[in-house]
Order: C-alpha cells, then structure tokens, then sequence
C-alpha cells in the first residue's frame, strides 16, 4: 500500500515562491488515484515528487508498501539510489506518450524491462499488446501512429516491468472524449487486474467521478496549494 504523509515542496520563480503540499495520501494495490485543480496548481509537480523526480523540502513519511519504507532514501536525495527504485518500482506514462522516435513500438514497450535488467518480453507484455489491438503496429514508428495509439503504446511500456506504482501526467489531455474514455476503462482493468497502484493527474473531473479514483484536489491557500482527499 503506498503512503505518504507530510510532502511538500517550495517552487520559487522571480515574482514569489509557491509551495505544493501533500499532508496525506494511502492507496492501496489495484487502485487508482486522481490529482485535480487549476492550471498551475503543482499537480505535475506533487507526481515528479512522488515519483522520486524532484526532492520534496520536506517529508514525514513514505512507504511504497507496508514492507518497504524509502523516507530515508528520499530525504538522504542518493541520486544512485533513488534511479534506482524509480526503476523497480514505478513506471510512467507522460502526456504526450514520451515514447522514443528512432525505436519501433516493440522496442519502446521492451526499453523498460532492458532497463531493470529483465528479458525483453513476458507474457504480460504480449498479453496486453493483443488486449489493445497493438500487434499489427509492432513494427511502426511513433510518427507513424495515431495520437491513441501512441497512448496505448505508452502505458504498456509504462506497466512493462510490473512495477508496484503507475504514474501518469495528464495521459487523456490530447484525447477526444470517446478515446478518453477508452483509454481510462483500459488503464482501471490492467491496473486493477495486477493489483497496480496508480496515480494520475486529470483536468476531467467528470471521468474521475465516472470511474470512481480517489480524488485528491487542490485547494488554494496562502502561497501555495494543498492537494486534499474529496
């Protein structure tokens, strides 16, 4: 179960310094949580936070399961370290796909497994290239694919390596509904079928209510914002 508990971060540009805080957040294997609020908010900073991305100032507590507790690690900010749990624990899927240009779709879902030191393929990964439709496009580029397909493709090679955590950044912002909505009904079966615990940042409300997410928004506050548990 992920936990974490006092995270927070100071962003300071030329006209004023705006804090993100986090007081608290638990989400447990196989489910999916939302960060919502204004442009600007610190959504994708509180995810580059979690995702051992950005050194929060501050943190009390964090543990990516009940055996396993990295505030040490975070706080201490070894940069050998952290990599190194960014890439047995987490897998991530970025607003615009983030898939490499000069590798073919079967070499960006593998890139991450090469990474962790696994074989190139698994059973999960061929599975859910035949679950979404993608075997026939297993040779293509990322310029020669559509925006949905290049989403699809993403959040295989995101779960690739099975991690314990998915993170995504806005993944449906580039979607029409229909493919939004497709797209979430995916994610919420795979991540609910390998007890994957996942958090995404959303600026559709009305689909984190639809699939019922944990929703963590952010509320404004003297100098900065604090992402709160509807």
């Amino acid at each position: 179960m992920l936990h974490i508990e006092q995270m927070s971060l100071t962003r300071r540009d030329k006209q004023r310094d705006f804090r993100v805080t986090l007081p608290s957040l638990t989400l447990a294997p196989g489910e999916i949580g939302a960060l919502t609020g204004f442009s600007g908010c610190g959504k994708s900073t509180l995810l580059e936070m979690i995702g051992l991305i950005l050194q929060p100032d501050t943190l009390r507590r964090y543990q990516l399961d009940a055996q396993t507790d990295i505030t040490a690690d975070v706080t201490e900010n070894d940069t050998a370290v952290l990599a190194g749990l960014r890439a047995r624990h987490f897998g991530f899927m970025l607003q615009n796909g983030g898939l490499l240009p000069y590798l073919t779709v079967r070499q960006n879902i593998q890139l991450p497994r090469q990474v962790a030191g696994l074989p190139a393929e698994s059973s999960l990964t061929e599975s859910a290239i035949d679950h979404l439709n993608l075997r026939p496009l297993l040779n293509h580029y990322p310029k020669q694919l559509s925006i949905g397909e290049r989403q699809r493709v993403a959040f295989i090679r995101a779960i690739a390596h099975q991690p314990a955590i998915l993170l995504a950044d806005e993944p449906t912002a580039a979607l029409d509904p229909v493919n939004a909505q497709s797209l979430y009904s995916l994610i919420t079966g795979i991540v609910k079928e390998l007890k994957i615990t996942a958090l995404i940042v959303s600026h559709d409300w009305t689909l984190v209510d639809k699939f019922g997410f944990a929703h963590y928004h952010a509320y404004t506050e003297e100098n900065g914002s604090v992402f709160k548990k509807q």
